[in-house]
């Protein structure tokens, strides 16, 4: 690989796949959501293919609310992502490892706890997907009153995300020693003072500090409070884009406010997300796609189209007709946003737009050859619009091997994309440093 920046990859593993009719696919494991020798056989997929991370969501609910929409969805069963990182960490040796938890129906000692844990069974490969939880249907399994206000829900995640740096940091490297008759080295141990609006955390990380020094954090936020949050405290950025010009301004927004928390933003790696179908040839590509398209129910589409759009129900508007005027919401604004400016752009309907966000919602999705896929990334990540990509397959296993056998043999061709790992720890391989503590 030629000398200078690298492209950074995830490998963003959802069950059967991204494609929301993925599971009806004959090339799908229909019921992946429950086969750990599934997940297993991706991560080392991806591993062997040198990605840096794969990267599991979450939402601690079921997605659907109407019994006969989650019955056509493949959506519903899924492993809980921080058990699932276990398992996966002792089946694999290079690849990092990043899984969604959110801030809003956790503790920050617990979670922190437990992340740490996964850190150190992967021996410094974890990484955790900060989320704040933007649905109804998590509330419901929560809180009383309903879904917090956005604003509300980042103030939270703030004092969260501050306690469990300070958990991680409680604990020097080194700290616990046994050795010339004693366990731990005080000067080594730092308890947490923590006593906020939130949350009060006082005490001392139970488990040695990371060979990473601490997990690895991804955000996802696009709303002015998720950038500052990612600006602060962020190592990775998973975002969605559709054009060029929007993922420069995502990058040049997000990059400009990181000098104001002492920053540089090279320490901060943007990664859009991209839904690949690759094909031998442009028509091949374009024939897997429609075959694709053809396996979605209509009232599903919507449905999914409705929970991004943080509104109840579509079925109500004529599916041939333009979206409706949308309401602000306390869900995921920034995603809502981008649906309204996509189908304003090309002038879709309601059924056009369902169908087109069916397989990425809402992210980038590039239909091609191996060549054209590769000069689509190139452009981006020379652009400065992204540090690299969060690969979405639409259906598992075969989207993500069509992509590891087809693009990145071009991508290495042109010297984008390593050939080996670097190093052992996630942050080695992302290229970023061991944060201060504190920091």
């Amino acid at each position: 690989m030629s000398a200078g920046r690298s492209m950074k990859l995830g490998a963003f593993l959802m069950a059967g796949g991204h494609h929301i009719a993925a599971w009806r696919h004959p090339l799908a494991v229909a019921d992946a959501g429950a086969d750990i020798a599934h997940f297993i056989a991706l991560a080392q997929i991806a591993e062997a293919a040198k990605f840096d991370m794969i990267f599991i969501e979450d939402a601690a609910a079921i997605r659907e609310r109407n019994a006969n929409i989650a019955s056509q969805a493949s959506r519903s069963t899924m492993f809980e992502p921080l058990s699932l990182l276990a398992a996966l960490a002792v089946n694999t040796s290079h690849i990092g490892l990043v899984a969604t938890a959110s801030t809003t129906y956790n503790e920050p000692y617990g979670l922190a706890r437990t992340l740490a844990s996964i850190d150190n069974l992967s021996r410094g490969r974890a990484g955790w997907n900060l989320v704040t939880s933007a649905s109804e249907l998590e509330a419901e399994n929560f809180v009383s009153s309903g879904l917090r206000p956005h604003a509300q829900r980042y103030e939270r995640a703030e004092e969260f995300v501050g306690a469990a740096i300070a958990t991680w940091d409680s604990v020097d490297a080194g700290a616990y020693v046994v050795d010339g008759g004693i366990y731990a080295d005080p000067s080594g141990l730092h308890p947490v003072d923590h006593l906020g609006t939130h949350f009060t955390v006082h005490g001392l990380l139970d488990s040695p500090r990371s060979p990473q020094g601490r997990p690895v954090m991804v955000q996802a936020g696009a709303s002015d409070a998720g950038k500052n949050l990612a600006a602060r405290t962020a190592d990775v950025v998973f975002t969605a884009a559709q054009t060029l010009q929007e993922a420069q301004e995502y990058y040049g927004d997000l990059k400009s406010r990181m000098p104001a928390f002492g920053r540089n933003p090279d320490d901060l790696k943007i990664l859009p997300g991209v839904l690949p179908i690759v094909g031998r040839t442009e028509s091949e590509a374009r024939q897997k796609y429609a075959e694709l398209q053809e396996l979605i129910p209509d009232e599903v589409g919507v449905a999914l189209l409705a929970s991004y759009l943080s509104i109840k129900d579509l079925s109500q508007y004529p599916l041939d007709g333009p979206l409706p005027a949308m309401p602000q919401t306390d869900g995921i604004q920034s995603r809502q946003q981008l649906i309204i400016d996509l189908g304003r752009r090309e002038n879709l309907s309601i059924r056009q737009l369902a169908r087109h966000f069916a397989g990425s919602r809402g992210h980038w999705q590039i239909i091609g050859t191996p060549t054209q896929i590769a000069d689509e990334l190139e452009e981006r990540f020379r652009a400065k619009a992204a540090d690299g990509f969060n690969i979405m397959g639409a259906y598992f296993p075969a989207g993500l091997e069509d992509f590891i056998s087809l693009v990145i043999p071009e991508l290495c061709r042109r010297g984008l994309f390593r050939k080996n790992y670097e190093g052992r720890t996630l942050r080695e391989n992302l290229g970023i440093k061991i944060p201060a503590h504190g920091a």
